[in-house]
């Protein structure tokens, strides 16, 4: 095994086209990726297959061709944005002579350097379990071979197996302690519920500004960067609305394609909450090229945990980039659905709180309030906007 050095690391990127439409998308999304774990990224390596080399999932002149970028830059990782094998990780480890980690490792290092909260630390652990639970045995021949000698004689247990029933005992743990945690969750929603009070959940992809959002609209101060994965654990604030009174407003971990499995299953209590909400702010980049597959990778995280079905309410955040005007939409029934703003600079954020009190004051049965100047329902040239297609 080859084990992290002390001081910074130096990366090189794969990034193999498997018949992909967005692949200059994905290449600088991992080259984010890398550098929000803290390495310096020294060379990006990209190439076309058919399908994946079973031994070294990028195939022997590939493999070649980044061996020769480690050496030419004295890198000491490599990050393939692709889900690797344990198998394909120790052969790549051995023909590179560096550390090898596929796209869910970096996730998850991200995601380690990132919790704060004692809940998002155990998260984090519990899927970081889940993942090694799979590559026990990676380059550690050790592992496989009895224990002996004096005061080791066992009745037959390798270490492999000893160290199997110890990582499953330690999830267990944790699965225990994160339920405690979660009953108490579910103790305050109830609480908050029988208050009658509008439970609004921001999500989003990645890095789409959702903290930058949160702390413009509740002065709350939480974390926010021009990162990936500034924002690890839910924090929640009351926000006041006037005749509407006071919503609650939690900023949530953001969402990323291909999100790791053991990622889900670990905050599934946290997520949970999201399916819980009265409404979802679905916070999009709307500066990004991406944009609509990043709104499909975040329906598709929704649908997982139960949230598909909770009302949306669409903000086109970053708006000063895109150049067009603050605006809010209606759909043919007269329902919000769209709000452009722009969370660093102010622009529509009146509307925005507008519109949650609005909706707040329609879960209490109260009347709607009178039509909000800009509004784009008043507006017809203003809601057929080309420079959005969601």
């Amino acid at each position: 095994m080859l084990e992290r050095p002390a001081a910074g690391e130096r990366a090189v990127v794969v990034q193999l086209d498997f018949g992909y439409n967005d692949i200059a998308e994905q290449l600088e999304e991992v080259r984010l990726l890398t550098e929000s774990a803290g390495a310096v990224v020294c060379s990006v390596i990209h190439g076309r297959r058919q399908s994946p080399d079973p031994a070294t999932f990028a195939g022997k002149g590939k493999v070649q061709e980044v061996a020769a970028e480690v050496a030419a830059h004295g890198a000491n990782l490599v990050v393939f944005n692709h889900a690797l094998s344990p198998a394909q990780e120790r052969n790549l480890e051995r023909t590179l002579q560096c550390r090898v980690i596929d796209r869910t490792s970096l996730i998850l290092d991200i995601f380690a350097q990132r919790a704060q909260s004692s809940e998002g630390k155990l998260q984090v652990e519990l899927a970081q379990l889940g993942h090694l639970a799979t590559r026990l045995v990676r380059g550690w021949t050790h592992l496989e071979r009895q224990k002996g000698g004096i005061g080791l004689r066992g009745p037959g247990e390798t270490q492999l197996e000893t160290d199997r029933r110890l990582l499953g005992k330690r999830v267990k743990q944790l699965k225990e302690r994160l339920g405690r945690l979660e009953r108490q969750r579910g103790v305050q929603r109830k609480s908050r519920g029988r208050g009658e009070v509008l439970n609004v959940s921001l999500v989003g992809y990645t890095n789409a500004g959702k903290s930058t959002l949160f702390n413009a609209l509740t002065h709350a101060g939480a974390y926010a960067a021009n990162q990936l994965f500034a924002t690890l654990d839910t924090t929640s604030r009351k926000l006041w609305l006037g005749e509407a009174g006071n919503i609650v407003i939690s900023d949530t971990v953001g969402f990323i394609r291909d999100l790791p499995h053991e990622l889900v299953a670990a905050f599934h209590a946290t997520l949970e909450a999201t399916a819980q909400a009265d409404l979802l702010l679905h916070i999009v980049d709307s500066a990004s090229p991406a944009r609509e597959a990043q709104v499909a990778e975040v329906d598709k995280v929704l649908g997982q945990i139960g949230a598909s079905e909770v009302r949306q309410l669409i903000v086109l955040n970053k708006q000063d980039l895109s150049g067009l005007p603050s605006v809010v939409e209606r759909d043919e029934y007269d329902r919000i659905i769209r709000v452009r703003v722009s969370a660093k600079c102010g622009d529509g954020l009146p509307l925005l709180r507008e519109a949650l009190a609005e909706i707040a004051l329609d879960k209490l049965g109260a009347s709607r309030t009178r039509p909000m100047a800009g509004d784009a329902s008043l507006n017809p040239d203003i809601i057929s906007d080309p420079g959005i297609s969601l």
